[in-house]
């Protein structure tokens, strides 16, 4: 049998009263007594009752972290950050998997609801965000890595078109001028934002889009990223480049570029956005964005905690660097003398070309 508060008392020689206000830290307890209430407690590994403190404190020390594919190695990384965080503050974490189902992504919210969670961090399904309105503003929420347009909450999330636009302007540095992309749902601001990136590339070497080098998968699933490359793949004329959205759709290409008995660098480029952790490993290495994935986390469940403590400050929305780094699958390395920093990586000679903002943000680039 699990021991009770009265059992607790009992041995102390103490009210439940008494030991209620040790449980929960209160001051008006004297230190012998407290001592003995902590001996009874550590005597009969008594366990106070979660749902009991919530009935009494109207709140919990749980956070909920909700985002749409566990199996996505990007999560994994965020995860560990929030949960350090939320651990080191005392905060346990409660982990929902939706499946970029926006029902499924309802109903966790609802429970979350219920169950009164002190906070939410969101990688939504939708970039409505309507299912917010279920906690009613009673709950505080971070939306993580991408971004609500129909709701006004906290959002962290990378700087995505400038990791997009430094990776396919190295392609084009080095003289691709057909380089294809493979980004993921149109309904997710983060495939918006690195198609954007690729355009915006274009754009700076004066060169047009062209829709027939674009395609848009389903992220979470490797056999579509292969299909869709395996289409362009056989085009009349094929790109000689391949800027990929994620790292799943990554896999997806590398399979379709093996299908068709390809090498890369020398047949086709390969530039992705997402470091995987076995990207030396890969023959040749890939060149890739790197995304802070676990300080994306951390600053996550530190924006909900500030938001917890100040529920009236206005909304924040904070844009993490990338890091772009050269390996060999771009072909650089087979070069006499690799291409110009982004910034710099126009066409010898031509102005950058206006996009409606000012100079690109730098990426920080790393060769290895």
């Amino acid at each position: 049998m699990m021991a009770t508060v009265k059992d607790v008392a009992r041995r102390a020689g103490v009210s439940t009263a008494t030991v209620s206000r040790v449980i929960n830290g209160q001051g008006n307890v004297g230190a012998e007594m407290r001592a003995r209430v902590l001996e009874a407690i550590e005597a009969l590994e008594y366990r106070p009752s979660r749902v009991a403190r919530r009935l009494r404190t109207k709140s919990t020390h749980v956070i909920g972290l909700v985002i749409s594919d566990i199996q996505n190695l990007f999560y994994t990384s965020v995860t560990r950050g929030v949960e350090d965080i939320a651990s080191r503050n005392g905060y346990s974490l409660i982990l929902c998997n939706t499946d970029e189902d926006a029902e499924r992504e309802r109903l966790y919210l609802e429970v979350m609801h219920d169950e009164n969670v002190a906070g939410i961090i969101l990688a939504s399904a939708t970039s409505a965000g309507h299912d917010l309105k279920l906690l009613r503003g009673h709950i505080p929420v971070v939306a993580l890595d991408r971004l609500m347009t129909d709701v006004l909450v906290d959002t962290i999330l990378v700087d995505n078109v400038a990791g997009a636009r430094q990776a396919v302007a190295h392609l084009l540095a080095l003289g691709h001028r057909r380089v294809g992309a493979i980004v993921g749902q149109q309904d997710i601001t983060t495939s918006h934002e690195r198609r954007a990136g690729y355009e915006q590339a274009l754009a700076d070497f004066h060169l047009p889009v062209d829709p027939s080098l674009i395609r848009r998968a389903d992220y979470r699933q490797v056999d579509d990223s292969c299909r869709k490359v395996l289409e362009l793949l056989s085009l009349p004329d094929r790109p000689t480049a391949l800027f990929t959205g994620n790292t799943l759709i990554t896999l997806g290409a590398l399979g379709a570029i093996h299908t068709q008995g390809l090498r890369i660098p020398e047949d086709i480029a390969l530039v992705a956005f997402d470091d995987i952790p076995w990207a030396d490993l890969l023959s040749p290495p890939l060149t890739a964005v790197r995304q802070p994935t676990y300080a994306l986390g951390q600053t996550a469940a530190e924006m909900l905690l500030a938001r917890m403590a100040h529920p009236e400050r206005r909304p924040d929305q904070v844009r993490l660097p990338v890091e772009f780094i050269v390996r060999q699958s771009c072909g650089a390395a087979r070069l006499s003398s690799p291409p110009r920093a982004y910034g710099d990586a126009l066409l010898p000679g031509r102005p950058m070309a206006s996009t409606g903002e000012s100079a690109p943000r730098k990426v920080k680039e790393v060769v290895t």
